[in-house]
């Protein structure tokens, strides 16, 4: 399960000194903000290779929570989810540029909201950087109605 910020001390900035592929995963889940950026649906240009957001979500996706309801098992209920690892962060191109664990790979810093910077989910949410009530579950759109729900979310 996710891991919450308050379980681990993290007075010593671990995210910082730590490189992504030495946490413990402990470490590894409290870098996720959960945003849900990561559980929606994008369509790719053919032509471009652009990357598109959508507003559709993954059927298992807990908006109040902004996590997955069925993380231990989401890879064997929905085989496209991609378990997020130090070695595929480089093949993730679609990864929003707010996502934490983008931002360390690419060696930049946590925005202020990030819970492990502020101290609590509330700053994520006033930032705007949630999907949490902005989105539709795929239960209720048909796949090929995706492209109607595109959306461009706060970077």
């Amino acid at each position: 399960m996710v891991a919450d910020v308050n379980s681990l001390d993290i007075q010593d900035g671990f995210w910082q000194s730590k490189p992504l592929e030495q946490m413990s995963q402990k470490e590894w889940e409290l870098i996720c903000d959960g945003c849900g950026k990561c559980c929606l649906h994008k369509l790719e240009d053919e032509d471009s290779q652009e990357i598109a957001y959508t507003r559709v979500i993954c059927r298992y996706f807990d908006e109040s929570s902004c996590r997955c309801q069925v993380y231990s098992t989401r890879k064997t209920l929905v085989p496209a989810c991609v378990i997020l690892t130090p070695n595929n962060l480089k093949d993730l191109p679609w990864m929003p540029s707010t996502c934490a664990y983008r931002l360390l790979y690419e060696g930049k810093n946590l925005p202020a909201w990030h819970p492990l910077l502020s101290g609590s989910r509330e700053a994520i949410e006033e930032s705007g950087n949630t999907v949490s009530g902005k989105v539709i579950s795929e239960e209720f759109v048909h796949e090929d109605g995706y492209d109607e729900h595109l959306v461009r979310w706060v970077e």
